[in-house]
């Protein structure tokens, strides 16, 4: 009798299996939660905490040097999530100043089989927390938030990401 035998893709048994363990989380975090204003907060603080751990191994794994300018941060933010995520997000509209651009994803991978009810839910809020943590250890401050979110009806999922300073390396009290 033969055996058949499969090649599973790697990367897309991992992407499906962080899918459906996300969905699992947020739908639980909903039962267990009163206000959705709550779940959102917890969701952006997970990944915010994701992001202070993955920047020590994305800055491993691609030997990157310390960016010099929003256009170089947005090309590694790009190629993280190409590594981490098995997806590559359109790097768009730039502020004439720079300091300013777009993420835009035709099909963002944590949304995939999502139906999200109609209650201020921030389904994906995991992704710009991730971001916001993984630069603020490279001394960036940065604020992001999606201005459009296709589980709300959307061509595409755009996030936006602002430069706002770059924070000075501080030693703690006391440590002089």
């Amino acid at each position: 009798m033969s055996r058949i035998t499969s090649r599973l893709d790697a990367k897309k048994v991992n992407s499906e299996l962080l899918t459906l363990t996300y969905g699992a989380l947020v739908s639980q975090m909903l039962k267990e939660t009163e206000s959705t204003d709550d779940v959102n907060k917890h969701l952006e603080r997970i990944g915010y905490n994701m992001g202070v751990r993955l920047i020590e191994d994305f800055l491993a794994r691609t030997s990157s040097n310390r960016c010099l300018e929003m256009r170089e941060t947005a090309d590694k933010i790009q190629q993280a999530f190409r590594l981490y995520l098995n997806m590559q997000p359109t790097v768009t509209s730039w502020s004439s100043s720079g300091d300013e651009f777009s993420l835009v994803w035709d099909q963002c991978p944590l949304s995939e089989w999502v139906e999200i009810p109609n209650n201020g839910l921030k389904y994906c809020a995991l992704i710009p927390g991730a971001i916001r943590g993984a630069l603020q250890m490279v001394q960036l401050e940065v604020q992001c938030w999606f201005v459009q979110d296709q589980l709300k009806g959307d061509a595409v999922t755009e996030l936006r990401v602002k430069y706002i300073k770059r924070l000075e390396d501080a030693v703690p009290a006391g440590e002089d």
